[in-house]
């Protein structure tokens, strides 16, 4: 009989090194999966690991594509750490993107042309406060009525979406758009400058890796931050020493929410530069990915963008070149995350084969009256 016994101490290295053998476990269930479709293996795997690091425009695009991932990530690694559990990072992206949107839109309207040293901010903190918002609506629920907040968050997402395409169908819909559910190109005033010549990456990137630092020295060397973690790791701890499980929730779901925001923002004056119904392909939920695969923190988080950006790549890839269903890319995101949780259930936990003896057996049979 197999039996899950535990560990008397878990490997640090193992936690380490966890989410590399999941990432090989991945790479090898995917390249079952591409010969069971009659694709060749290795052209797959080159797809999704080696062909969006093939130069600098694709290093680039990684890069573009991580930036969201990061920023949304660090605000949940924050969440999690608090055991607030916050699923509904997608909604709040949301909300950030219609609020910096929504400054970009009017001061493109208005005619209001403004050096970016003062429409940038002026962008970013409104999609910041978007994303606080949205998130303030969770904590309140769950601080005033203790409503669980997976389930709230989660529904506001299906809330936000909603918001956003009655907003481009109706009021903030383009009349010059041959209708089109989308707004007016923003003003290039509003625009994020880019970094790399000739390519799409811009300083969103650098905002990006500014948050990493100010999140990591929040969590790891702030009072605040060391508070945070105690509530999450040991409540009843948190509550002899006086620590606030109100004001955790708080400060938790708020950096989550502004983050998640920021990223929203920085989406939709960067590369989009325009509102439409398709501002996220799910962003908000492949961050959940990112944070467990960098282990909840700041810098795991910035690798684990970058590799999760090149399966998103990949899958586009895929489906140009292979002729892979459109789904491939979700399915590997799957895979190395139920794959990831099985490894960490093997660092506290180790496999053990008891034979049952013959009277275990017996009694284990139900009697007969």
């Amino acid at each position: 009989m197999l039996r899950l016994e535990a560990r008397a101490q878990p490997s640090r290295w193992m936690a380490l090194g966890s989410p590399l053998v999941a990432l090989a476990l991945t790479a090898l269930f995917a390249a079952l999966l591409f010969a069971a479709l009659g694709k060749d293996p290795l052209r797959g795997l080159a797809l999704f690991f080696v062909e969006p690091l093939a130069g600098t425009r694709q290093i680039t695009e990684v890069a573009l594509k991580a930036t969201p991932l990061v920023v949304i990530a660090l605000g949940l690694a924050v969440c999690y750490r608090a055991n607030v559990w916050n699923i509904g990072a997608e909604g709040q992206f949301l909300l950030g993107a219609v609020a910096g949107g929504g400054v970009a839109l009017w001061l493109t309207t208005q005619g209001i042309v403004l050096p970016r040293v003062v429409t940038l901010p002026l962008v970013l903190v409104a999609g910041v406060v978007g994303g606080m918002a949205w998130a303030a609506i969770v904590a309140l629920l769950r601080d005033r009525l203790n409503a669980n907040e997976i389930l709230v968050s989660l529904m506001l997402v299906y809330v936000a979406q909603q918001l956003v395409n009655w907003l481009v169908f109706g009021p903030w819909k383009d009349p010059q758009g041959h209708n089109f559910p989308q707004t007016k190109t923003f003003d290039a005033s509003t625009w994020l400058p880019p970094l790399v010549e000739h390519t799409r990456l811009n300083v969103g990137v650098l905002v990006a890796l500014a948050a990493v630092a100010l999140v990591w020295l929040f969590m790891f060397r702030s009072y605040r931050g060391y508070q945070l973690q105690v509530g999450g790791l040991a409540p009843a701890a948190a509550r002899y020493a006086g620590f606030s499980a109100r004001g955790s929730l708080w400060t938790a779901l708020m950096i989550s929410g502004g983050l998640a925001g920021l990223a929203g923002a920085i989406e939709i004056v960067g590369p989009l530069r325009q509102l439409t119904p398709h501002i996220s392909t799910g962003l908000g939920f492949t961050a959940i990915i990112v944070v467990f695969v960098g282990r909840l923190h700041p810098l795991g988080t910035v690798f684990a963008g970058v590799l999760l950006s090149m399966m998103l790549i990949g899958g586009e890839l895929g489906q140009s070149r292979m002729a892979l269903p459109n789904a491939i890319s979700g399915v590997f995101q799957g895979l190395l995350l139920v794959l990831l949780l099985a490894c960490d259930t093997l660092i506290h936990y180790r496999l053990r084969w008891r034979v049952a003896s013959r009277r275990s057996v017996a009694d284990a049979r139900p009697m007969r009256g």
